[in-house]
């Protein structure tokens, strides 16, 4: 997992690209995976945005280990 959030390869950033591509589609449609709510489209790109934006701080926090 260390080498996963903290690798420049091109093989490891390539793998935290798709991991955080695949975070942000589940969650920009939960609403159809859970069928409770219905988001309107123009919310789901902000959405995504949104958790991508979160996403690279909490991956690189992570990478820290506690540091």
């Amino acid at each position: 997992m260390g080498e996963f959030l903290n690798s420049n390869e091109w093989q490891w950033r390539l793998a935290r690209t798709i991991v955080q591509g695949v975070i942000g589609v589940l969650v920009a449609n939960v609403d159809l995976i859970v069928g409770w709510c219905v988001l309107d489209p123009a919310v789901r790109g902000l959405v995504v945005a949104l958790v991508m934006a979160v996403l690279s701080p909490v991956m690189s926090e992570l990478g820290k280990g506690g540091e």
